[in-house]
């Protein structure tokens, strides 16, 4: 019988020592990298204070390295005017409207040809 109590103490144990996993935002791993950076916080203490293990803000810091080149990088500037493709519609969509009104004024002619032959 102590041999089934032992096991159940182990288990309770085990489950105790696991940790709850938590999700960090984007600004709060950066908030946290910064306080050790820039504050000069021990990681140790950082650790403790946020419960995380020491890998976990290792990996934080290098990812905050890995990814700090795209903050100085130049947006890429919107080009001044229309794309091609813009262009080429509207090239497109002024073709059609002289189209249209040829095609009106025709109609009208043919129209008042019929008239004056006394077509129905």
């Amino acid at each position: 019988m102590n041999g089934s109590n032992n096991g159940s103490a182990r288990q309770s144990n085990n489950s105790s020592a696991r940790r709850e996993r938590r999700q960090f935002t984007a600004e709060q791993k950066v908030a946290i990298v910064k306080r050790h950076l820039v504050d000069g916080v021990s990681i140790s203490e950082l650790c403790d204070a946020e419960q995380i293990l020491p890998t976990q803000f290792y990996l934080w810091q290098k990812q905050l390295f890995e990814g700090g080149a795209s903050a100085f990088e130049r947006k890429a500037a919107k080009p001044a005017g229309p794309s091609p493709v813009e262009r080429r519609v509207t090239h497109l969509e002024q073709r059609l409207a002289i189209k249209n009104e040829v095609i009106a004024e025709l109609m009208e002619e043919n129209v008042r040809l019929k008239k004056l032959d006394g077509l129905p």
